[in-house]
């Protein structure tokens, strides 16, 4: 009989259960997130792949006191289930519903957020120092994965961690593959270790027959003990953990309960940081996530259940990220400079055409946010014309290299700025509104977003010819609006913008996703008798002087519309532009206020926060009005 998961309150039942229970709960779990991720979507592979993993981990040790660090946060669905969530999974990555990632505030097992990958082994460092300051005795469990390993990041960490020689289990969860097939050096290491089976068995069974071997004077003894050092080289398993400091278990089958916890109390009573190498399967206990290799089943919308199908929404236009790769594609046949580079995102970013058809100019350098930026600048200083494809949110990890290697020596890079503005279920470690207040004031930028997925063909073709500097384009997640495609690409003159809409009595300045928003406000205007002009600002750096000036000549209202921060976002730019030359203006700003955007269907995020036609409408009504009564007789 299934046990009933919402009737969980805390872990503590698992230490009464056997293993043949712990293998009925398993599967309990595993058709319990089947079914409700069906409906609300989720990252239903990586979680189906830690089930008996997560067991594992509650029932060995004691949480909250011990500390459990989710470096991929999207992983932790099974651990809130059983720290007595599962009620809320209706609600999960919903508006104002359950969270997709650890939530510190949600439970008390929680005690790490993560949404970007390889920060658990740093933040276990400081959990891990401040327990021994305080004379604490828990254990601190980061669990990471195979994937996250290529950040530099989780390798600083790993150095530190083996030179203080901190006590700490750290469990590497090796599911062969992140969101996208893993890549690199480090990748082949652990390729290595899986086939060559458990390391520290061997190793204890050679040492246990070299202490048999009589002590015939010390050649022998020096022999053996050469013998056993050069153990791990024979067997080239843990060699790289052993070296950094890590006592290394493993690998071990991650859906083996016995060797679960066979191997957790062994590292328990280990002083000093131990690795404990576990293999999973991702996707495990459902089909379609098993057979997936490219990371469809990373992260999903609803699908059938019966047969793993997608349920896809309706959408008028191709996917705003297929049509910034095809493009790119097109012109890569006849400019053999043109290069793609992307950390980890290749199946996100649409760039598997790209990548099929000019296999040696895309490189998918794994999750290395820092090294793909400083790569591109790298390969721009040599007369290439890389161009830079990565996430909004994920650009944040790079902020460095883009000013310092990029922007300083004003390098031809096309940064192409996936999933810009608000991107719903995932929250706020992922929404990409950050991203104009920290490239604007980086000298040399050029920051654009299109209206459409026609004009954002052109401007993909205006960064590729552009040679000043580099140029980042802003796109949003999703699809586009469906509008015609020319046939013939364009070159968009750097920092010009274009009128949508006449106007007399007011202006709304906006670009991207916002114009449409705009427009319907600008109509339900006309109806109350208010002429409004609606302008796409397109280039948000550098502004359309012209256009500004002549806007504060006409003495009328100007509101800025932006899907991204307010602080020093376009709005501020323009704020900034009439100040510096000593204009005059009555501007009202609109855009995301100064909190985290948490998850939710983003034109409930979208309501509110107060950015929505009506809204518009009624700031620009109040702006008329007030502008009306300041007007001499």
């Amino acid at each position: 009989m299934a046990m009933d998961l919402t009737s969980i309150s805390s872990p503590s039942f698992l230490k009464s259960l056997d293993n043949e229970q712990l293998k009925e709960l398993s599967e309990d779990i595993r058709s319990f997130l089947i079914e409700n991720l069906s409906v609300t979507g989720g990252h239903i592979g990586p979680n189906l792949g830690v089930v008996e993993l997560t067991i594992a981990l509650h029932k060995s040790f004691n949480s909250p006191d011990d500390k459990f660090l989710w470096d991929v946060g999207h992983q932790a669905y099974v651990h809130k289930i059983l720290t007595g969530r599962a009620d809320q999974f209706d609600t999960l990555r919903q508006f104002k519903g359950l969270c997709g990632f650890p939530k510190r505030i949600e439970s008390e097992h929680d005690v790490w957020e993560a949404g970007h990958s390889s920060t658990s082994l740093s933040a276990a460092m400081g959990m891990a120092k401040a327990r021994d300051l305080q004379g604490g005795r828990n254990y601190v469990v980061p669990i990471i994965g195979d994937g996250a390993l290529t950040g530099g990041m989780a390798l600083e960490a790993l150095n530190h961690i083996g030179h203080e020689k901190t006590d700490m289990t750290v469990i590497l969860n090796d599911n062969e593959m992140s969101i996208a097939p893993n890549v690199g050096a480090l990748h082949n290491v652990l390729g290595r270790l899986r086939t060559h089976g458990t390391y520290n068995k061997a190793k204890d069974e050679l040492e246990s027959l070299l202490k048999k071997i009589p002590a015939v004077g010390g050649k022998l003894a020096g022999t053996a003990e050469r013998v056993k050092d050069s153990l791990k080289y024979l067997l080239v398993s843990g060699v790289f953990f052993e070296e950094l400091g890590f006592t290394y278990l493993g690998p071990i089958d991650g859906h083996d309960f016995e060797a679960l916890e066979e191997n957790l109390q062994y590292a328990k009573k280990m002083k000093g940081p131990v690795l404990l190498h576990v293999i999973t399967k991702k996707g495990k206990g459902f089909k379609p996530a098993e057979l997936d290799k490219i990371g469809t089943w990373h992260g999903t919308g609803p699908y059938k259940m019966e047969t793993g199908d997608l349920i896809k929404s309706a959408s008028k236009g191709p996917s705003w990220s297929a049509l910034v790769a095809e493009t790119a594609r097109k012109l890569a046949r006849t400019d053999k400079r043109i290069v793609a580079i992307t950390p980890a995102m290749p199946v996100g970013s649409k760039l598997e055409g790209f990548a099929s058809e000019f296999p040696n100019r895309m490189f998918d350098v794994g999750i290395a946010e820092q090294h793909a930026t400083t790569m591109a600048a790298g390969m721009a200083a040599d007369g290439m014309k890389p161009m830079l494809v990565i996430y909004s949110t994920f650009l944040q990890r790079a902020y460095d290299q883009m000013l310092h290697d990029i922007c300083r020596q004003n390098l031809n890079v096309v940064i192409a700025i996936d999933r810009a503005g608000l991107v719903g279920a995932d929250g706020e470690t992922h929404q990409g509104v950050f991203d104009i207040s920290f490239l604007r004031h980086m000298p040399n930028m050029v920051i654009m977003m299109p209206k459409d997925e026609n004009e954002g063909q052109h401007m993909v073709n205006t960064a590729f010819e552009y040679s000043d500097g580099p140029i980042a384009l802003r796109y949003p997640r999703g699809n586009g609006l469906g509008v015609p495609m020319d046939e013939e690409l364009k070159i968009i003159p750097i920092g010009t913008w274009e009128v949508l809409k006449e106007g007399t009595q007011a202006a709304i300045l906006t670009f991207g996703t916002t114009i449409q928003m705009a427009m319907k406000a600008a109509e339900i205007l006309s109806q109350n008798n208010i002429s409004v002009e609606v302008i796409n600002a397109r280039f948000i750096k550098p502004l359309d002087a012209k256009v500004l000036q002549d806007l504060q000549a006409r003495n009328i209202p100007i509101i800025t519309l932006e899907e991204s921060a307010l602080q020093g976002g376009f709005g501020s730019a323009v704020l900034e532009f009439y100040n510096e030359n000593n204009l005059q203006a009555n501007i009202h700003r609109i855009g995301i206020p100064d909190i985290f955007i948490e998850h939710g269907e983003v034109n409930e995020l979208l309501e509110e926060i107060h950015i929505t036609s009506e809204d518009i409408v009624e700031v620009v009504s109040k702006k008329v009005n007030e502008s009306a009564r300041y007007i001499p007789s």
